[in-house]
This record gives structure tokens, sequence and C-alpha cells, in this order.
């Protein structure tokens, strides 16, 4: 513990040099020399799940982790890395499934579409054993980007395929079209025109959206969604789900796949599908991935950082706790803007250790934000080390 406090010291002190390392505590100093705000300095509770995360270096291999909408799929992830070991065939093992469900609306078939009603998916893949990687954004009518990322990563001399080239590509390889659109998603949407169009509901002697509403809610069954259709109108998700693994032999693989942020502007790419952002695998040191909004993590090259700060020395979880405080940085620590979106970020290093970090330490319906992880006694849910308590969202 002392070697990370002096570690940390000399970093956030060094003039000119490599970027500093945030610190937890009252009055840290960041690399411009602004001290930060006191009023923002971590409760002591979090003080201490982050010293927690720091000494927590110990890991088990073979481990595989996910965001936490993979829980349910990783004992599957798991048994591929007992049997043959291939660490991509895991981590798609646990997404897949995910991104077949349309009862999941944050990827693949069922995704919350774009604001022209249309699902555009992003995903990329990273395999550790060969350095090798492929993406795919705002593909249309390919319910599976993920497996189309790993095609190109595969196939082809290019890393990053987009739009209706990347639907095409996926088509020439044998990849089946599909309407994306459930009746759930479909009727999401509607409702959302309706709640932010004056054009998408009955004319002003009819105003009301809760009318509206009842009226696209028709049958006993759309009416149970009543509540959701609300939810994600007033707070439109991000979607996304990252999967890293690591096997007993020390190799890795990561995928990152959503349906990007509900109602996006059509074409709109977030951080998912980018190398470097929403996933970045460097097997001689670990993984990282990252749900939430991706303009921020783009900003910061968030996978690719938390990499780097393992590599340094750090262990997993305040190596994403660093990613979050430099997205608080670029924020010059203003917590009603923070208050106004969700950033959560991944890792898994090399030796099986695991751990989370995310800006705020509630979901807008108060729920804890978690991860899943497996490790060899079953899959489970760990609450995510927050920065801040409290709930973000809805930018």
């Amino acid at each position: 513990m002392e070697k990370v406090t002096r570690r940390r010291f000399f970093l956030s002190t060094l003039a000119g040099g490599v970027a500093a390392t945030a610190t937890n505590v009252c009055g840290a100093i960041w690399p411009n020399g602004k001290a930060a705000d006191a009023s923002l300095a971590e409760p002591k509770a979090l003080q201490t799940a982050s010293a927690a995360g720091r000494l927590a270096t110990a890991g088990r291999r073979p481990c595989i982790i996910s965001a936490l909408n993979g829980l349910h799929h990783l004992e599957t992830g798991m048994q591929v890395l007992r049997t043959t070991g291939d660490t991509m065939d895991a981590v798609l093992a646990v997404v897949v499934p995910v991104e077949d469900d349309p009862n999941d609306n944050t990827v693949g078939y069922g995704g919350l579409p774009n604001e022209d009603c249309v699902v555009q998916l992003d995903a990329c893949v990273m395999h550790g054993p060969t350095k090798k990687c492929g993406a795919v954004g705002a593909i249309e009518k390919i319910k599976n980007p993920s497996k189309v990322a790993r095609v190109i990563m595969e196939r082809t001399n290019h890393t990053f395929l987009v739009g209706q080239g990347a639907t095409q590509f996926a088509i020439d390889e044998g990849f089946e079209t599909m309407s994306l659109l459930t009746d759930k998603s479909r009727t999401a949407w509607l409702a959302w025109k309706a709640a932010t169009s004056k054009d998408w509901r009955p004319g002003l002697d009819a105003p009301d959206f809760n009318k509206q509403l009842a009226e696209l809610l028709d049958t006993p069954e759309r009416q149970a969604w009543e509540p959701w259709i609300k939810d994600v109108v007033a707070h439109p998700p991000t979607g996304t789900i990252n999967c890293l693994a690591v096997n007993e032999k020390g190799e890795m693989s990561g995928v990152t796949t959503t349906s990007g942020l509900a109602w996006k502007i059509s074409g709109r790419v977030g951080d998912s599908p980018i190398i470097g952002a929403g996933l970045f695998v460097d097997q001689e040191v670990g993984g990282a991935g990252s749900t939430g909004r991706g303009e921020e993590n783009i900003k910061i090259a968030g996978g690719h950082t938390v990499v780097e700060m393992m590599r340094r020395g750090m262990s997993p979880t305040d190596a994403c706790m660093e990613a979050i405080d430099r997205v608080v940085h670029n924020y010059d620590f203003d917590r009603s803007r923070l208050k106004m979106f969700d950033l959560q970020f991944y890792a898994l290093n090399k030796d099986g250790a695991h751990g989370a970090a995310a800006l705020w330490s509630d979901r807008h319906d108060g729920e804890t934000i978690s991860y899943a992880v497996h490790d060899g006694s079953g899959p489970r849910a760990v609450a995510c080390t927050p920065k801040f308590e409290g709930t973000g969202g809805d930018y």
C-alpha cells in the first residue's frame, strides 16, 4: 500500500511528465496544477472501496467477466475456457445469446433504434494470441455484429467496416438479413416520438402523452410494457455488453457489442466498436472495456488507458478508476454536468485479477451498478467501485 501511495504522489507531481495518476483524496493535484475541489473528495466509504481494489492483486485463471447483462451466460463461456481454452469462442459464447435475445433491448435483435426507427449495431473484438482485431459500426439488418467483427478480423486485411459497406460485407459472408425491430422496440420508439415531437401525436385538441401511450398499448401484452417504455423514453439507455476472458495459459480475448444510445442520430457510433476506447486487449498485461456514455470514453481512449495503467502496476480496479478520474477532470469536477451521464469501466489482467469502476454508484432505478464475474466459483455479480455516490444519466 505504501508503495502505491508513493508512486501516485511521484506521478502526480511530475511537471511536464507523462499524464499524472489522479488521486482519490481531498486536495488532489492534477497535471495542470489545479487542485481538485475538496467538496468532490470521495466519501470515506468509497475511499475504503478503492483501497480494497488496490490490494486485490491476486487472481484466478481461467476467468471471464462481463457487463451485468452477460451474467446468465458466463457459465457457458467458462465451459469453453475449460474445454477448448479458446478465449475468442468464450467471450462470444457470452455476448451472442444477448445479441439474439429480443428481450434485451441494449444489443442485437430488439435493440432500441435510432431517431429514424432503424436499429444500427456496433461491435469489436480483439484476440490476444494473434494480436488481431476487427470492428463494425452502424451495421443494419444483421443481429450479430460481434460475429461480423470476428470475420473482419479473420478473413480481411481491414480492421473496421461501417454502414452500408459493413452490411453488404456481412451478406457476402453469408449472414442472414432480418428486421431487428421487435414490436416492443418499435412501440417504444413510437412512444418516444410522441413524447418529443408535437407532430407524432394527436393535435392540439388531444395533446396528452399518457393518452397517446394508452392508445399505443392496446393489448394486454403491450400494457405490461408501460413502465419500461416510460423509463426508456425518460432515460434513453446506452446499451452495450463488454466481455473479457483469460484462460489457464494466460491467453486473452475481448468483445464489446451494442445497439448504441437509444434514439441516436442515424450513423452515430459510440465507443463500443473503437479499438482502444470501448475495448482494448494486450494479453501481456490484460484487457479492458466500457459501457455507458461512449462519447466521454472516446475522449480519453479509456480501454487503452486502463490497460496502460495496469502495465504500470495498478490493480484492475484502480486502473478503471484512473479512467473515470480523467473524465471527471475533463469536466473540471463539475458534478452538475457529471450527473448527466453514466460511465463504467471493466478490467481483467493476465493473472485473472479483475475489477471495475463506475462514475456513479447507482442506476437511476436505484440498483447498484455491478458487473458479472466467473473465476471458477460460479457466476456472480460484483459491485463496481464508484467515484461518487448517487445516480447519473439523462444526457
